[in-house]
């Protein structure tokens, strides 16, 4: 039998504090070093965020999400239905949406069709919309999925779904499972940023959030006018001197600590005073747009010193360039209620020319193979119309999990495929199903992450990104 006083003993804040261990001072060595140890010695393996080797060799390496949080109508940008304009006005078969529950209309609303046209484009014949004219420039590029279905069907808990997995909160998000399976090849950069445009999320922090994996994964926001960072300045009388004999004693102070208890939290703490430190000569250089090219800055549409997509896209590219694992970026406006046509025509404009340009600039730089780009939202919209009155709310379009698209570019996706179909009025799939936790395993399989195997122990059983199903969607592998 052990004695209950030496079991007590020999904890594992003793094994750090009196048998030298130093796993702490490793990694504080490590990040104190900076370039030069790396250049030396490589990354250290104490470090959290040190590069890890994939499960199994692959293309990509690095991922650009841009999130058209709300809901972007596919019926209306990539899901073209003959039968709706035939049938426009008429109510929906009541067999049809049997059993369905919506967030605002009634079962039994009218079929409306699309206010646009839909044209084939490419060698690849894909069928788009006449908003999208930029996409149609590079729909050879991109691989188009016409049968996504989600669980959730209202705006805070899908976006929460689609980014974690899970409809719960404190989940860890797609961007913190890959840093902690891959960590990240940015020294004096995160290795998750989010950037942020149009209006708030639903879903909010939690998005990007880094769950009971440790905070070193948490999603980092930059912002694109002002500093990057809020507070990343120093104020009046302080200079770099001063800071860094301030940022030396409250690291040993830390040290100390972590060397008493051994909590992984405090030498994230430690790691993200030197990573803010790093950042005030960092951030600012690669979130400076203005040093683009005319050209490129044309290509996007973009401006220096707006908050908008199109820079944002632009800053997407320059952080992968610099290492950077994941970068997200949302765009919150596509809730289109009422006037699903000008709020189309808007978010199009405002969207269209940018992430086309993000793949034509990707490609001539050499980094779309490697670089995997997703585009979409957390559900899609009604074939029936939604007009309300009361609420001031006319040809538009509810929430729809049932059946949506999102498409993807670069990192091992096959080209210039269409996968999945829907049925005639574009409510039911009816071909190649696609499940959220289905794309979520096949963007770690493009990683070289095998989904089953990325987990993390947390109050007593192991955690993954896909809870505990999803399938590789191979037809999409190139």
């Amino acid at each position: 039998m052990i004695d209950l006083d030496l079991k007590q003993a020999v904890t594992r804040r003793y094994f750090f504090q009196e048998c030298g261990v130093g796993i702490g001072k490793i990694a504080l060595a490590a990040l104190l070093g900076g370039k030069s140890l790396s250049a030396l010695a490589g990354p250290s393996p104490a470090s959290p965020l040190a590069p890890k080797p994939p499960h199994f060799p692959t293309k990509a390496k690095r991922v650009i999400y841009l999130f058209m949080a709300g809901g972007p109508s596919q019926l209306d940008l990539f899901d073209p239905k003959p039968a709706l304009v035939k049938y426009d006005g008429e109510p929906v078969p009541a067999e049809v949406v049997k059993d369905q529950r919506y967030a605002f209309i009634e079962r039994n609303a009218s079929l409306m069709a699309s206010p646009f046209d839909f044209k084939p484009h490419g060698q690849s014949g894909a069928v788009l919309a006449d908003v999208l004219p930029h996409l149609a420039e590079v729909v050879d590029e991109i691989c188009l999925i016409r049968s996504m279905h989600t669980d959730a069907f209202n705006h805070a808990p899908a976006q929460i779904f689609m980014n974690t997995g899970s409809q719960q909160l404190g989940r860890p998000c797609m961007g913190s499972w890959v840093t902690y399976g891959l960590g990240s090849e940015a020294e004096d950069l995160p290795a998750f940023v989010v950037l942020n445009s149009g209006g708030g999320l639903s879903g909010g922090a939690a998005n990007y959030g880094c769950g009971f994996l440790p905070t070193v994964h948490q999603g980092v926001l930059l912002r694109s006018v002002g500093d990057p960072i809020l507070f990343l300045s120093n104020p009046p009388g302080v200079d770099a001197k001063l800071q860094r004999e301030s940022l030396d004693v409250i690291n040993a102070l830390n040290q100390d600590h972590l060397d008493l208890v051994g909590d992984p939290e405090i030498a994230t703490r430690i790691s993200s005073y030197e990573m803010a430190y790093r950042l005030q000569t960092s951030a600012p250089e690669v979130m400076d747009i203005s040093k683009e090219s005319p050209e490129t800055l044309a290509l996007y549409g973009a401006k220096p010193g707006e908050k908008s997509f199109a820079n944002n896209c632009i800053l997407a590219r320059r952080l992968v360039e610099k290492g950077v694992r994941f970068v997200n970026c949302y765009h919150e406006a596509w809730d289109h209620h009422s006037d699903v046509k000008g709020g189309l025509e808007a978010q199009c404009a405002n969207t269209d020319r940018a992430a086309a340009a993000l793949i034509k600039d990707l490609k001539q730089r050499g980094l779309l193979d490697d670089t995997l780009v997703v585009w979409g939202g957390e559900f899609g919209r009604t074939p029936m119309v939604e007009s309300n009155v009361a609420l001031g709310r006319s040809k538009g379009r509810d929430h729809h999990p049932q059946a949506f698209t999102m498409w993807l570019a670069g990192g091992g996706v096959k080209p210039g495929l269409a996968l999945g179909a829907t049925d005639d009025i574009g409510f039911h799939i009816t071909e190649d199903p696609v499940h959220v936790h289905d794309l979520q395993a096949t963007l770690l399989h493009l990683l070289g992450l095998d989904h089953t195997k990325l987990t993390f122990r947390f109050q007593g059983r192991d955690y993954r990104l896909t809870d505990v199903y999803g399938n590789v969607i191979q037809k999409v592998l190139a």
